[in-house]
């Protein structure tokens, strides 16, 4: 090829310009590097750092609640679970009809995971399916590699091994809700619930979530860029959470829940020397397994829309009128404030009227002549329908509150009710009305406005059985440290003794006494090896018009009396004080009174207690 000046003349500016560009170019790149090597060094350092080292959340083991004896009511147990994290999953829908193909999925495990789904945070790792056996867990390990938000987990499982026994008591735990997040903040206490997806909601679980729960712990772990793990960086385990022991007897609460037989109702037995409780016991009760990982909508709106209320906590949030079993109460008022002297002494012809109004007797023939003595043992509504008048609602108040009526017994479970000891002021307070006279008579028969728990009166009989030294009642006997073994025991508290003198205190006992022998509880008490002090009670769930008369038979049974008992023994020196009711149960003696005599009999005669 021939080169003309010409094109030598074109040759060398190209060549210049190729190399201007050329050096711009590489100036550029160099300038790019040494921006990010300088400048921005440490930022991409840091995220170079993040992406290979992850910080891991190690479960802190619950603590386990035990009864008084060992007897295990709430452990953890090892397991696989399948875990979907929605915020990571681009089609939900379609992930879940896949995942049906790999394990059995049912419409509970759907409709509890989208319940969990809503009340939780997006990035959250929700379960749904809670229990894989081995063949599924290998099953799905095969076939969801490198699907996003999809994970089989292993962790331990909090169980009830009773099942449905003592649930009330024990309560439960559950998921961390956006309104438990809400309530923690509130309180302070977010951070130390970082890595924690479990809280407890209910009873003994909730109650002593703080001792139970542990303190989680962290692994820093470094990680491929697909996840894998390399090597261990730094652990700092968890701490296990604290056992619980409590102050009841297992084997006793089954047997008071075998006597109620699918009838509704309470008992609470107290150590009124202690206040230790030795049984708490609400009937229908529930399964708490199912509620550890969110229950479906359909079983939550059959468990709530249910008439028998079985998530209610009857001892301490279901309110009754205590019928007769107010009277020994009423007595010592009667007493303590000079309303009555022993011997005072009425005519009961089976009624007593206050104008035009008939209040009747439960016997319509009347006892005849009646002391006070009389009236508790052969529980004579007449009499306390003239005492209650001559005491007026306002002294009846100021002597019957101290037993702790009306107001929270101090028992260590959340969500107690005070209950309605009823006074002039209360109900201008509440109703905006003036107390009327008409009200009061009632008042004295335990029915009216009067409105109580069993677990107050279950306290209530206790402060009689120990002559007016009231013991707040308990249901923690001692936590353990799981590391070193070594129990902490709870010790009793002990409130302000009643300004009652002791010799009425020893006349109404021997009163009580007569009761359970020649009263209205002597046949289902009788034969006993011990003595008892009791009184039965009859509380009417609806009133009954002057110009008719209660027919057990016609009344529905949801309308129908409920039966009430409240006593301790020995008589003398007191091992056990209770309080039981069966609603719409009728008579006390006949429903309440044998579930008594099954306590007494298996605190007092049992030779492993």
């Amino acid at each position: 090829m021939i080169f003309t000046r010409n094109n030598i003349k074109l040759f060398r500016f190209r060549a210049s310009i190729l190399a201007l560009v050329t050096i711009a170019m590489l100036t550029a790149l160099l300038t790019r590097l040494a921006w990010l090597q300088i400048w921005e060094h440490k930022k991409h350092s840091s995220r170079a750092e993040d992406n290979r080292v992850i910080l891991l959340p190690l479960q802190a083991p619950r603590g386990r609640i035990l009864d008084r004896n060992g007897r295990i009511l709430a452990r953890n147990d090892g397991g696989f679970f399948l875990e979907l994290q929605p915020s990571k999953i681009e089609n939900l829908q379609a992930t879940l009809e896949n995942l049906k193909k790999i394990v059995n999925i049912n419409d509970y495990d759907i409709q509890r995971f989208k319940r969990l789904m809503s009340e939780s945070r997006s990035y959250d790792g929700l379960p749904l399916k809670t229990v894989l056996d081995n063949r599924e867990v290998a099953r799905l390990v095969t076939r969801i590699q490198n699907k996003k938000g999809v994970k089989v987990r292993h962790r331990l499982i909090r169980s009830y091994p009773s099942k449905s026994s003592s649930s009330h008591l024990i309560g439960h735990i559950g998921r961390i809700s956006k309104a438990d997040q809400k309530q923690l903040e509130k309180n302070g206490e977010k951070e130390s619930y970082s890595g924690f997806t479990h809280i407890g909601k209910l009873g003994v679980e909730q109650s002593y979530e703080n001792l139970l729960r542990g303190k989680v712990g962290y692994q820093h772990i470094e990680v491929t860029a697909g996840g894998q793990m390399i090597r261990e960086l730094s652990k700092s385990p968890p701490l296990p959470g604290k056992n619980v022991q409590l102050t009841i007897d297992s084997q006793l609460q089954k047997l008071i829940e075998s006597e109620y037989n699918n009838r509704l109702g309470a008992a609470v037995a107290i150590e009124p020397s202690s206040g230790e409780i030795l049984a708490f016991v609400s009937m229908p009760n529930f399964n708490p397994n199912l509620f550890i990982d969110g229950v479906s909508s359909q079983v939550w709106s059959e468990l709530n829309s249910s008439p028998d209320k079985p998530l209610l906590n009857r001892p301490i949030k279901g309110g009754y009128p205590p019928g007769s079993t107010y009277k020994p109460f009423m007595a010592l008022a009667a007493l303590a404030s000079g309303s009555r002297d022993p011997d005072d002494s009425i005519n009961d012809p089976g009624y007593f009227m206050l104008g035009s109004h008939k209040f009747r007797d439960s016997k319509p023939e009347g006892h005849g002549v009646v002391n006070l003595h009389k009236s508790i043992v052969i529980s004579s509504d007449t009499y306390y329908y003239k005492l209650a008048l001559n005491m007026g609602v306002d002294l009846i108040h100021e002597y019957i509150s101290p037993f702790g009526f009306g107001k929270n017994t101090g028992i260590d479970l959340k969500g107690e009710i005070a209950g309605i000891l009823p006074s002039s002021q209360w109900k201008e307070k509440k109703l905006g009305k003036p107390w009327l006279q008409g009200e009061t008579p009632s008042i004295g028969i335990g029915q009216g406005y009067n409105t109580f728990t069993i677990m107050q009166m279950a306290k209530a009989v206790s402060i009689i059985a120990n002559r007016g030294k009231v013991v707040t009642p308990r249901l923690i006997k001692a936590s353990q440290d799981q590391q070193t073994g070594n129990f902490n025991f709870v010790k009793s508290k002990f409130e302000e003794d009643l300004k009652i003198d002791p010799e009425w205190f020893e006349f109404v006992i021997d009163a009580m006494v007569e009761v359970n022998k020649v009263g209205t509880g002597a046949r289902v008490m009788a034969n006993t090896s011990y003595d008892i002090a009791g009184k039965t009670g009859t509380s009417q769930v609806f009133t009954i018009k002057q110009d008719e008369e209660y027919d057990v038979e016609t009344v529905p049974e949801r309308l129908r009396d409920h039966s009430l008992y409240i006593g301790f023994a020995p008589a003398k020196n007191p091992k056990v004080a209770l309080a039981v009711i069966v609603e719409n149960g009728g008579f006390g003696a006949k429903s309440a009174g044998p579930i008594a005599r099954k306590i007494f009999d298996f605190i007092l005669l049992n030779d492993n207690q």
